[in-house]
């Protein structure tokens, strides 16, 4: 599976479980780290832990199983596929730590036909 193929599957989970502003970052071009970032919130402690758990189950459904997970226990849950790395906040980590700020120059992927609405 490719990078973007697991952005979509990531993307397609988050919304499943009503994730709020998801966002996909390609920072390939801009990062050695990884070639996407998808950013995704949750209105409680209990909603990121159950976004996290359905994007870990659909990306093992289809044959990927995280690199590292970390965070499991606070308001920000860091799941790192390699390429991939999916960041679920609460929403008021996501405010305070701005990613989208600090990774400005990556470029902005349109995910909107993978949310269902």
């Amino acid at each position: 599976m490719d990078s973007f193929e697991i952005v979509k599957v990531a993307v397609k989970a988050a919304g499943s479980k009503k994730g709020k502003d998801i966002t996909a970052i390609k920072v390939r071009d801009v990062s050695v780290l990884a070639d996407y970032f998808v950013l995704v919130t949750g209105d409680s402690s209990t909603q990121v832990k159950a976004l996290a758990d359905e994007i870990e189950f659909k990306l093992g459904e289809a044959g990927e199983k995280p690199h590292h997970i970390e965070g499991r226990q606070s308001g920000w849950i860091c799941l790192d596929y390699n390429s991939v790395v999916i960041h679920v906040f609460h929403k008021e980590q996501r405010q305070y730590f701005q990613l989208e700020r600090l990774w400005e120059d990556g470029e902005n992927v349109d995910i909107s036909e993978y949310i269902d609405e």
